[in-house]
């Protein structure tokens, strides 16, 4: 296999001098499921800083912090963070608290008295599709690559469900602190950012079909496929949610949820997330925001900003250019925050050297762009062009013209 070829041929490198300043912008991976620690080593391997470089290659890994036991979640953490610095590759937390809460079903399970947590009052802690708790929805659907099945998203501004997430980050936050305050001054870029939310939004990552509940007691084979229509605001063509996080924050308690609404239960999940870990010690310049938008310019974009972190969003679609995107520039041009970041990215053009380096050079074009995360290690890591191409865009040697490395673009 080719990339062992790679790896190899990294080597010859891996004993250049480091870079006398710390760097300014980094190129971040996130993995997905492979083990943290092979991730690191191939990536310590592939991509050795270059000396005087002002980008280096970083890590990022995902702590969905209400799917998992509270000390296996703990001990992953403090593994990555031994693995950062044993390596010498920073990276960015990245910690979940909406997407992912399986682990909690004393705050979702509603409707099975068979199952762990049940309270019918748990209905005030996730979504509706009307003005009340007998509107509680039981599950919800979601496309990233592939429609599935998931839990009914939280009601975001829930009382019992903030708890929650303050409780795991307070446990988790000050870990990562310590850490880096822990490190030498020199080697504090170690720790690009915390990163909160994850997309966060009303209807989007967890949508419902109309007549789900009817659907939950059915084959998922059976379930509808039309998934959504995300320019069609604001119920992006399936059943309205956000009505309890309406309710609950006051936003609204009667008549129809409008695209404002559902920015406003975004915008103030993020602050208040923010907030949270800026109180529990990370400086601005090391907090990040993750925001999103679907349709053109939407409202959603400006949920990223706030005064306590610096923002970011996912980028498909401009990718290639985030500035091609005007909700991100309707949205920077209100920020005073010192840095922004692309923390979702994945250039989905032609697959050539020139092609991905262009887009990460025009991603990073912008100095107050901090980091661009790829999505995902897994999805690159035997694409030579991919690679290649951060190579190039971190000052490094192309691993195509090193002796023994692979020669040509293409990911095949």
């Amino acid at each position: 296999m080719w990339i062992a070829s790679l790896l190899a041929a990294a080597v010859l490198h891996a004993a250049a001098p480091r870079a006398a300043q710390a760097p300014e912008q980094f190129v971040v991976v996130n993995i997905a499921h492979s083990p943290r620690a092979e991730v690191f080593e191939a990536v310590a391997r592939a991509f050795p800083a270059a000396p005087g470089a002002r980008r280096r290659v970083g890590v990022a890994g995902i702590f969905s912090y209400l799917h998992h036991p509270r000390e296996a979640m703990r001990a992953d953490l403090e593994q990555f963070l031994r693995l950062a610095e044993h390596h010498d590759v920073p990276i960015v937390v990245q910690l979940d608290g909406e997407q992912w809460w399986g682990a909690r079903p004393d705050l979702w399970n509603w409707w099975d008295p068979a199952q762990p947590g049940y309270d019918r009052r748990n209905r005030a802690n996730v979504e509706w599709t009307g003005w009340g708790p007998e509107h509680a929805i039981r599950i919800a659907w979601r496309n990233w690559g592939r429609q599935i099945r998931v839990l009914p998203p939280p009601n975001l501004m829930s009382p019992a469900y903030q708890r929650a997430w303050r409780e795991e980050m307070r446990r988790l936050v000050p870990l990562v602190m310590r850490w880096w305050r822990g490190l030498p001054e020199e080697r504090r870029w170690l720790l690009i950012g915390i990163k909160v939310g994850w997309e966060s939004s009303v209807g989007v990552n967890a949508w419902h079909y109309p007549g789900g509940a009817r659907l939950a007691e059915r084959p998922a084979e059976e379930d509808p496929t039309t998934g959504l229509r995300t320019d069609e605001l604001p119920a992006r063509g399936v059943e309205g949610i956000g009505y309890a996080a309406a309710w609950t924050a006051r936003i609204r308690r009667s008549g129809n949820l409008t695209e404002a609404d559902l920015a406003e239960v975004a915008r103030r999940h993020l602050e208040e997330l923010s907030r949270w870990a800026a109180r529990l010690g990370v400086p601005r310049d090391r907090l990040f925001t993750h925001g999103a938008g679907w349709k053109e310019g939407e409202l959603l974009y400006d949920a990223a900003v706030n005064r306590y972190a610096s923002p970011g969003w996912s980028f498909y679609r401009h990718a290639a250019n985030p500035m091609a995107d005007t909700g991100v520039r309707r949205a920077l041009a209100r920020s005073d925050a010192p840095w922004w970041a692309a923390v979702e990215w994945l250039y989905q053009g032609p697959d050539s050297v020139e092609a991905w380096r262009a887009a990460l050079e025009t991603t990073l074009a912008d100095p107050r762009c901090r980091y661009l995360c790829i999505y995902n290690w897994e999805g690159i890591r035997e694409n030579r062009a991919a690679l290649d191409a951060i190579r190039l865009a971190t000052g490094a040697t192309p691993l195509s013209a090193t002796p023994g490395g692979p020669s040509g673009g293409g990911s095949r």
